[in-house]
């Protein structure tokens, strides 16, 4: 029997790979520590969306950070930690934050992007439960001065690639894009056709695939390190014995960079924490909500509305802040309407709170790669916020790379190498 290619991580980015590369005929295993989709993967925001596909290193977000410190209510909150691991890192962000590398990363991520919602029309079609909606996004500002120039922004970097309004709707019109805005809102914008999916659900339909397929998964089971002879991996080492391989890919998020040590090639991860909960609105938002001051979200998933955002760089754990909670709360409030009156009421009316440790690389972008002097060693970890936009494209691309030997052009600037 022929030794599978053994997909170490069951988030959406990890499934999707699987996906592709059992379509495709390899025998595959999925190692997954805890349930399928249970880590970044299961609260997050779900877009899937082109004109948000950006990389967070920009220019003016690391003068933002810095005016975050000692300010846990700031969408961007940065704390200080002990660890030259840390601070090397927030060094080499700060380096990945000018105009040109910005521009390089988000140039990159929309070339990577081109065929995303072909490849949710194909996962459907095969009958994959995407749970895909594509409602718009509705660009929602408290001051007209703010929207224009994030639309002038927006304009400049689709380059065609995405429909983009001419202008933005001002005042009470502004309210008329989506019932759930309040009067504070004074000027929005819709990008048509952005998507939205129940991520965990996403998670649980591609499993179901899977398993269908004959894709052998393995829940509660932690990848410890690997066997290895020469250049080859043979075997995956997991808490419970080894798993022989013909390949191995790593995409188990924050849990990547331990397993890559392991061969030799660590990668500077750094968790970015983000909150959401769930919460019936009256009225619901129709279309995903982008609030651009607060640079928070909303979400319409299911029967409920998802509301999340913070970027929290204050080291690699998932412990989950309360402070942070409240403060998408009150951001949402501005743009939403006074749908609770006190923070105490918080605890008896939200569902789900949940903090996520999203993994992400100094320049924003992910490795989507073979791990250097390994033959049969693949990576694809560190797209922070935009595991579930991109994973059915990395798991495309990737098995392409897999199946031929030849990166493909679109993963060029996703290399292992990049980070030296």
């Amino acid at each position: 029997m022929t030794a599978p290619v053994v997909v170490v991580g069951g988030g959406v980015v990890g499934l999707c790979t699987a996906y592709y590369l059992a379509e495709a005929g390899l025998p595959v295993e999925v190692v997954e520590r805890r349930a399928l989709g249970s880590g970044a993967s299961r609260g997050n925001a779900g877009w899937v969306c082109l004109s948000h596909s950006t990389p967070v290193p920009a220019p003016g977000v690391v003068r933002y950070a810095l005016r975050s410190l000692g300010r846990p209510d700031s969408p961007l909150y940065l704390r200080p930690l002990p660890d030259p691991a840390f601070v090397r890192w927030l060094w080499r962000f700060w380096r990945s934050s000018t105009p040109a590398a910005f521009r390089r990363g988000y140039t990159a991520v929309a070339e990577l992007n081109r065929t995303t919602f072909d490849l949710f029309d194909g996962l459907r079609e095969a009958g994959v439960d995407t749970t895909l909606t594509r409602p718009g996004m509705v660009h929602a500002f408290l001051s007209p001065t703010e929207a224009r120039h994030h639309l002038a922004l927006q304009q400049e970097m689709a380059d065609g690639r995405y429909p983009i309004p001419d202008d933005v709707v001002t005042g009470d019109e502004a309210r008329l894009l989506d019932d759930a805005l309040s009067s504070k809102v004074r000027a929005a914008y819709l990008v048509e056709g952005e998507g939205v999916v129940d991520p965990e659900a996403f998670a649980h339909g591609l499993g179901q695939a899977l398993v269908a397929s004959g894709v052998k998964v393995h829940e509660n089971v932690e990848a410890v390190g690997f066997r290895t002879s020469g250049d080859r991996v043979t075997a995956l080492r997991t808490a419970q014995g080894e798993i022989p391989c013909a390949a191995v890919v790593i995409a188990a998020g924050m849990r990547s960079s331990r397993l890559l040590t392991s061969l030799g090639h660590p990668l500077p991860l750094q968790a970015g924490k983000g909150y959401s909960f769930s919460v019936d609105l009256d009225p619901a938002p129709r279309h995903t909500l982008y609030f651009g001051e607060r640079r928070a979200v909303a979400s319409p998933i299911g029967t409920t509305t998802r509301i999340g955002g913070t970027m929290e760089l204050s080291g690699n754990n998932n412990r989950l802040d309360w402070r942070r909670v409240v403060a998408v709360a009150l951001a949402s409030r501005h743009y939403l309407g006074r749908w609770f009156e006190d923070p105490d009421d918080l605890v008896g009316l939200i569902r789900d709170p949940w903090v996520g440790g999203r993994p992400f690389l100094p320049d924003g972008l992910p490795v989507i790669d073979r791990v250097p002097d390994h033959a049969n060693a693949y990576a694809a970890t560190g797209h922070g916020m935009l595991g579930v936009t991109l994973g059915p494209v990395t798991g495309h691309r990737l098995t392409e790379y897999i199946l031929t030997g030849r990166r493909p052009e679109a993963l060029t600037p996703f290399r292992f190498d990049r980070l030296r």
